[in-house]
């Protein structure tokens, strides 16, 4: 039998389906909405398009009322085309003395022809590339600095234009609130909107701020140089516009070896930007630049400085002379500053330490004293409180207070062993491993593999939270490493955290300023605490507590024993290149950082050494109330007898 040919499949053309499909839709559409020329369904991108424009116009709208209700308030704009006002500043300590005096230095007015072509390229290479394309806010560069931030986990970049920094600096405070950054996008719409761009740049470059009370690029030049800015060479423009970034970390009389740096970046800027040749980059950063030698005062003018800085974020720039109140006490401070040289000048050399730094806080947090450096008029840079640098055991504080607050005590057992995390591996200061410890003695002893697993075991972010809690604001990196300290901190605000131990779990914020006055006497501002917030229980308070004691008494910080009750935690970094201690006792925190500022290592010196020692050596004279330039410390031990209440 013939084998039977097998019948082809009717397909069906898929236009033939569409098409069907359509005719249904469309009939039920009719059906319902009574509509007898409906059009087809919009298609993907229509209806993104749709969509798009849709949320931009409900955008506007919503915008409008923003608009209105953070423009009703805005400062006067006119100002901007007056000439600078000379004003004083009074910096005044906790009982009414005079501790420094500051006067704003303003040069000459200069036209946008005077100002030099090599200052316009290097503030616009590194401040603001697209300054002349952009109307006031550059969504490109703003994206660009957020995407390097990202990548790079901390604020390497800001997003800020030209004109939205004009704006901030003439009629803006420093507070990164939402109202104020609003205003400032309005205020750089305006000024665009009402200057040219070399207008714009005339007024900037007459107007910023580059620190040590100077306005304007003239008033820098002749504090930084001794001649106006009309005779720039390229490496000091280069100088001027990398102060920008931050007068208190870059200007050459605060810290010339980081000023010399950021000139570099600067120069690399202009560089990329096209405005110079490599080859030219290169030879100027071998220059050397002329600074003239003008800071002088004591030890006092690194917590003047901090302060007059501080008052400029809180009130923003004026045109009067004013009077700030402030928490200083001078024989705190004294004592503070004798200690510290005391022993410095017995033990730098022998240990190859060429700097430290001690800051002590109230209860609250108000800074009774503030040494930035061994010697101010060598160096202005502000250890004690603009310095990031890491912890290193010190940062063991937060995470045994989160194991305490979620149910641990000194009692549990942990065993002291090594430990391999994602190929790092910790080990101990001794080189040895004990095994089977409780808490307390891992804590007094400083124990290493015992602090990462603990953190491990409860979990980083946990750690990081705390530390958050407790007043940190420095990027912290959720890593293995940051057990032991490897995270950069001010010295101020790691203070400010041992302080909330010693003033019974209570939130400290560090301060400076009680009160700012002007010369008529009216209120600019005034410090209000308001009810103190609790953060830690008291349980977990006085836990902390009983275990930073030992540390004094038996532990990593036997030099620091006093004839009164005090606690405290050392801390030191890998090789040596960071000591810390800090410690409370008599109603105050303080805290002693020693280190070098290249960050190069020092001959074996652990926060047990030389800063437990300074802080002995301090309040030792603040508890027998003598500040003798060479009072010695003896090697004391408590005594057997009641503690103080």
């Amino acid at each position: 039998m013939a084998a039977k040919t097998p019948k082809k499949p009717q397909v069906k053309h898929s236009t033939q389906k569409k098409n069907a499909a359509q005719k249904k839709n469309n009939s039920r559409r009719k059906k319902f909405m009574g509509n007898e020329n409906l059009k087809s369904p919009r298609t993907g991108i229509r209806k993104w398009v749709y969509r798009f424009f849709v949320g931009i116009i409900w955008f506007l709208i919503l915008l409008v009322p923003v608009v209105i209700y953070y423009a009703h308030d805005l400062p006067d704009i006119s100002e901007i085309t007056q000439p600078n006002e000379r004003s004083t500043v009074m910096v005044m300590d906790r009982e009414g003395g005079l501790l420094a005096s500051y006067g704003n230095v303003y040069g000459d007015w200069l036209t946008f022809d005077d100002i030099p072509v090599v200052l316009v390229q290097a503030v616009i290479a590194t401040e603001d590339r697209r300054f002349f394309d952009h109307g006031g806010f550059d969504i490109r560069g703003f994206m660009r600095a957020m995407i390097k931030n990202i990548t790079r986990r901390s604020m390497v970049e800001g997003g800020s234009t030209i004109s939205q920094q004009l704006a901030k600096n003439l009629f803006l405070s420093a507070d990164k609130t939402l109202k104020r950054k609003i205003q400032e996008l309005l205020f750089s719409t305006w000024l665009e909107m009402n200057f040219s761009k070399e207008e714009i740049l005339t007024y900037y470059f007459n107007r910023v701020y580059f620190g040590s009370g100077a306005y304007g690029i003239d008033a820098a030049a002749r504090l930084f140089y001794g001649h106006s800015a009309r005779e720039l060479s390229l490496i000091e423009a280069a100088m001027l516009a990398g102060v920008l970034k931050g007068p208190a970390l870059y200007s050459p009389l605060r810290d010339l070896e980081r000023s010399y740096r950021r000139t570099g970046d600067v120069l690399d800027n202009m560089v990329e930007a096209g405005f110079i040749q490599k080859s030219v980059a290169e030879k100027t950063k071998a220059e050397n630049v002329q600074i003239v030698d003008k800071q002088t005062g004591g030890d006092e003018r690194y917590f003047s400085d901090w302060i007059v800085e501080r008052a400029v974020s809180l009130i923003g720039r004026v045109n009067e002379p004013v009077i700030i109140y402030t928490t200083l006490m001078p024989d705190i401070q004294d004592k503070a500053n004798k200690a510290l040289q005391r022993i410095m000048d017995q033990e730098a050399v022998a240990y190859k330490a060429s700097q430290a730094a001690l800051v002590s806080l109230d209860m609250d947090g108000g800074v009774r004293a503030m040494v930035g450096g061994t010697d101010y008029t060598v160096s202005q840079y502000n250890r004690a409180a603009q310095a990031r640098r890491q912890p290193g055991s010190a940062f063991k504080l937060f995470i045994y207070l989160a194991a305490f607050e979620r149910g641990l005590s000194p009692d549990d057992v942990m065993r002291d062993s090594p430990v391999i995390l994602k190929g790092w591996q910790p080990k101990n200061y001794s080189g040895e491993y004990l095994g089977q410890v409780t808490l307390r003695e891992a804590f007094v002893r400083s124990l290493n593999t015992v602090a990462v697993k603990l953190a491990e075991r409860i979990n980083r972010k946990n750690v990081i939270e705390m530390a958050r809690r407790l007043g940190l604001t420095t990027p912290i990196v959720a890593e293995p490493s940051l057990s032991l300290g490897t995270s950069e901190v001010s010295l101020l605000e790691l203070t400010a955290a041992y302080t909330v131990i010693a003033a019974g779990g209570y939130a400290v914020e560090p301060y400076g300023i009680i009160e700012i006055q002007n010369s008529a006497g009216q209120i600019l501002y005034r410090h209000m605490p308001g009810l103190r917030k609790k953060i830690l229980s008291d349980d977990v308070v006085l836990t902390m507590d009983s275990l930073l004691r030992d540390v004094v008494v038996r532990g990593t910080a036997r030099q620091a024993q006093m004839p009164f009750v005090a606690a405290g935690k050392t801390g030191t970094t890998q090789n040596y290149k960071d000591a810390l201690f800090m410690g409370y006792g008599l109603n105050m925190t303080s805290g002693v950082w020693v280190g070098n500022d290249d960050a190069s290592p020092m001959k074996n010196v652990t926060g047990g050494g030389t800063p437990a020692r300074i802080w002995r050596n301090f309040m030792y004279r603040v508890y027998l109330g003598r500040d003798d330039a060479t009072l010695n410390t003896p090697n004391v031990r408590p005594r057997d007898k009641p503690e103080r209440p």
